[in-house]
């Protein structure tokens, strides 16, 4: 599958039984349908989450193509913070996708990873990258 961002092969990577996509190259993050929900590990909270999810309206962000369908995706506004926060959403439902770091913006602003369980994933995940580029 190819990183919709800057079109580099990526690689699955599995965090807590999840397994995702990830670029090497520029760091994002693609999540299958269903995905974030597994990841966070509690429904009710992913489902506010999912449920916050707002398409943006025009913005000066170039459109991703999804790494699935290859439609471009719409930009999603998560949440109400500000700076707004976009993310791409695949139009057909094929998954989300996370530029570097936004991923972990997102369960920040919304308090969502109170145990610091999926930042601690994340780090390590990025971590190993590191150290394979050196």
């Amino acid at each position: 599958m190819d990183c919709p961002a800057c079109g580099n092969a990526m690689i699955t990577l599995e965090l807590a039984d999840v397994e995702i996509d990830h670029c090497v190259g520029c760091g994002g993050i693609w999540l299958d349908t269903g995905e974030l929900e597994l990841l966070m590990d509690d429904r009710q909270k992913a489902s506010q989450l999912l449920a916050s999810f707002q398409e943006a309206p025009a913005v000066a962000e170039k459109p991703r193509k999804c790494p699935i369908c290859d439609k471009k995706m719409a930009k999603i506004v998560v949440g109400q913070a500000k700076p707004a926060l976009l993310i791409d959403k695949c139009r057909r439902g094929d998954g989300l996708w996370f530029d570097r770091g936004e991923l972990q913006d997102i369960l920040d602003r919304g308090q969502l990873d109170e145990t610091s369980r999926i930042q601690k994933l994340l780090a390590e995940m990025f971590a190993h990258d590191e150290s394979k580029q050196k």
